[in-house]
């Protein structure tokens, strides 16, 4: 399956968001702004007012956060995609109207799932949603351990589902996107492996030369 590389974006400034953001967005058409409250997990990422500034590219939003909504009705409308982590709303009712209030402001709407979560938990939002996101990681900081197990999600939501974007998050490497794309993800997210590299545009390259 063809996969598109989303290099993810982890800042405590506007000054070291915007740096990444140029140094990555020459080579891909979608950037991920990881935003951590430093509750739902421990560190805080992009937990300002920021601004974006370079429109020639798209950005979803990848919300780490306890209170989803909250976010999403004060800086929603900065950003194309808004992905909530399902742990942090469960209940059924709260799931499908935060899905509709995303989709209300004209955004496309996904759900993000940890590894302790099991993908039978989001089936009944799929046909709702643009996009899911399998965390391939503990979630929280760049450099975690990659899960292979996790790939068993990617095979059921595809299962359940041929069209939707499936995104992997987390320890993605050539060593590890291959394995991916083959079962079923179109989108990988790569965030220390292109964004701390000196060149990241060989890094993308390296990684899509690895999808089989």
């Amino acid at each position: 399956m063809l996969i598109k590389i989303v290099p993810s974006i982890i800042g405590s400034s506007q000054k070291e968001m915007d740096q990444m953001i140029k140094k990555v967005s020459p080579y891909v058409s979608l950037v991920q702004l990881d935003i951590m409250d430093g509750k739902f997990v421990k560190n805080k990422s992009l937990w300002f007012d920021f601004k974006l500034k370079d429109r020639r590219i798209k950005y979803e939003a990848h919300l780490m956060v306890k209170e989803p909504e909250r976010w999403m009705q004060r800086y929603g409308s900065r950003v194309n995609s808004i992905i909530f982590p399902y742990e942090s709303v469960r209940e059924e009712k709260k799931v499908f109207d935060l899905i509709k209030k995303i989709k209300t402001k004209k955004k496309k709407a996904g759900i993000a799932i940890n590894p302790e979560t099991g993908a039978e938990k989001i089936f009944p939002f799929l046909k709702y949603l643009d996009q899911v996101i399998i965390m391939t990681v503990h979630p929280g900081r760049y450099g975690a351990k990659f899960l292979p197990k996790m790939l068993t999600k990617v095979r059921e939501i595809r299962e359940m589902n041929k069209k939707i974007i499936i995104e992997v998050d987390g320890g993605i490497n050539p060593q590890t996107i291959g394995g991916a794309a083959k079962a079923g993800a179109n989108y990988s997210v790569s965030g220390s492996f292109v964004t701390k590299a000196e060149k990241p545009k060989e890094r993308i390259a390296e990684l899509k030369k690895n999808v089989f």
